[in-house]
């Protein structure tokens, strides 16, 4: 397991708020990485404070990028994970400086936001959903495919020794224990991911629940947030979620390897999530999805996270210096952001699409004018 830094492991360790609101600004510096931040500890270039809010998914990156830049460049960046909804909510009132999602804009939500400006989608890192279990014997390597999976969130699957189950595993000597669904109760990116997922093995599930940020569940108990689920599935015997690869990692989860679309059982390692990133054929307003990757090495539940700004940032109501600011943050994540990802359990961008969302980041301005 690749080691998280201190500061980061604070936030994804179980027993916080499932609101999880992050002062990125206040976290702690016990392990500091200056050589991780852009600058020096000397030049306070982006000095000031700028707002976000949602994805819970991105939270653990979220906090070391501001951490490392408030040391770096004096930037503070106030961040509450309060799930990709409400991100997406906040940034298309204008609450907050930028907005974060674990799914790029859909159609509708791109129409609300373009009220005050051209939106944009940028991606950031890439992570992985684990479909995260806990029963009593069963090891970390699980096999289960989409259609299980679904099966067991729909309900019809009801015990660990279920057939579907077993036949998936076989030599695994699976107990007869309940099995009890942990699910999101928030709107959530990381929602969607999952039930995109889903979705795709299960016509039942694509009848039935669906895919959205928020769906009905047929069954199961509702948890705020990553760090929520996360908790339900800990604290369950016989608990199964979905849960961000660094919250699992971090409380030592067992998990599933999951079918992919070639036929693999993968194990969400950053190297499988990486190679969902590779290969893509992503549209111009990089507004894309990951989920089920024709890569042989993909795991199938991994996806980028998205920050969500304005192209023209003091139109859409900010300030020159404001603009700077995000515009500073963007610069960092897209930069020396991408080194720290693989040190807390994300994959950096692959190089093609990490050169269209720079470019993106570029051509954003204040007032029709570049932003230096």
């Amino acid at each position: 397991m690749r080691k998280i830094p201190v500061r980061t492991r604070s936030l994804i360790t179980l027993g916080t708020s499932a609101a999880l609101a992050l002062t990125l600004a206040a976290c702690g510096s016990d392990s500091k990485d200056t050589s991780s931040a852009s600058g020096s500890s000397s030049s306070k270039a982006l000095s000031g404070t700028i707002t976000g809010a949602g994805s819970t998914f991105a939270a653990p990156i979220y906090s070391e990028w501001g951490a490392n830049l408030k040391d770096s460049q004096g930037l503070t960046v106030n961040y509450q994970a309060t799930g990709s909804g409400d991100g997406v909510a906040q940034f298309t009132a204008g609450t907050v400086d930028f907005g974060a999602s674990d799914s790029a804009l859909a159609d509708d939500e791109l129409k609300a936001a373009s009220a005050k400006a051209t939106p944009l989608d940028i991606p950031s890192a890439f992570g992985a959903v684990t479909i995260s279990y806990n029963v009593n014997g069963v090891e970390k390597g699980l096999k289960l495919d989409g259609a299980t999976a679904a099966d067991i969130f729909l309900g019809k699957v009801k015990t660990w020794n279920d057939k579907e189950i077993t036949a998936l595993n076989s030599g695994v000597t699976l107990p007869s224990t309940p099995i009890t669904v942990c699910h999101r109760s928030d709107s959530s990116g990381t929602t969607k991911l999952f039930t995109t997922f889903l979705a795709a093995y299960s016509p039942s599930w694509k009848s039935g629940p669906g895919v959205d940020k928020s769906v009905d569940w047929p069954v199961g108990t509702g948890a705020k947030g990553n760090d929520g689920v996360a908790a339900c599935v800990k604290q369950t015997d016989g608990a199964i979620g979905y849960v961000e690869e660094a919250y699992a990692l971090q409380n030592n989860f067992t998990f599933a390897n999951v079918k992919n679309k070639s036929g693999e059982f993968i194990e969400p390692t950053l190297e499988s999530t990486t190679a969902a990133g590779d290969g893509l054929t992503v549209p111009d307003d990089l507004r894309f999805s990951a989920i089920d990757s024709p890569n042989k090495a993909a795991y199938p539940i991994a996806s980028a996270t998205f920050l969500l700004v304005y192209q023209d940032l003091c139109k859409a109501g900010q300030s020159a210096d404001k603009a700077k600011l995000v515009k500073g943050w963007l610069d960092y994540a897209l930069g020396d952001g991408q080194k720290v990802a693989s040190t807390i359990n994300y994959a950096p961008l692959p190089a093609p699409l990490l050169e269209k969302a720079k470019a993106k980041v570029a051509s954003i301005t204040c007032n029709g004018a570049a932003i230096s």
